[in-house]
């Protein structure tokens, strides 16, 4: 009984493991969204005028190309850190499921239950 009892826990925790990194990889997604430039189309086309001051004039400003590969770095590393969490998202996902598959009823109602608390925290 004892062993039962601490198998049932297990795929408790490691369901809600589960539950846990997924909502974290919809967090990661969102802030890697954001990582990503402003379209090109919203930068202003317009030419300044003839004779007009220059408004970067005795300023220096990162170029286009600067910016871009700032934005992709950063996109790149939220993009590694979804891989990550993607990858242990499905061995914990095997992981339960190959204990669900045992056919026992009770380590079932773990899973269920792991999934319904991680998904409700």
């Amino acid at each position: 009984p004892a062993g039962m009892v601490l198998s049932v826990l297990v795929i408790l925790l490691l369901s809600m493991l589960y539950e846990a990194i997924k909502m974290g990889k919809a967090v990661l997604l969102r802030r890697a969204l954001q990582a990503l430039p402003p379209s090109l189309s919203q930068d202003p086309l317009l030419e300044p005028e003839e004779g007009a001051p220059s408004p970067t004039q005795g300023r220096s400003f990162p170029t286009q190309t600067t910016v871009i590969l700032w934005f992709f770095h950063r996109w790149f590393r939220y993009h590694i850190g979804q891989t990550l969490f993607h990858v242990v998202q499905v061995v914990l996902g095997y992981m339960v499921m190959l204990a669900v598959m045992s056919y026992n009823a009770w380590i079932f109602l773990g899973a269920i239950a792991g999934s319904t608390l991680g998904y409700f925290v």
